[in-house]
């Protein structure tokens, strides 16, 4: 089954999702030749290895708290903060509690 991207002007809900948070999985939400957006579902202790992506990303924490580890600071996203960061800025993602975020990513053409 493919999984379900919406169309443009389509609405994509992404109200916290509370209780439910601990039985979701990371998914997509849309995909373009120019950018992906991304439900990206961390549990708390849960790291995703240090990688970089050729394009900008953005990482809007929706609920829960992660950690952003960067070559030299880890950067703490609680609900309803953002970060940004330049293509190919090698970084991890730690859930520190259950965490949410809307993961934005623009690729380089």
């Amino acid at each position: 089954m493919a999984l379900h991207h919406v169309k443009p002007g389509e609405v994509a809900d992404l109200a916290p999702l509370g209780s439910k948070l601990c039985d979701t999985k990371t998914s997509a939400l849309a995909k373009s030749n120019s950018f992906e957006a991304i439900r990206l579902v961390v549990p708390a202790g849960k790291e995703i290895p240090a990688h970089d992506v050729p394009g900008e990303i953005t990482l809007h924490c929706l609920e829960g708290r992660a950690a952003l580890q960067l070559d030299r600071e880890t950067i703490e996203l609680s609900a309803g903060q953002w970060a940004y960061l330049e293509g190919g800025q090698r970084h991890t993602v730690k859930g520190i509690e259950d965490s949410s975020l809307l993961l934005t990513i623009l690729f380089v053409r």
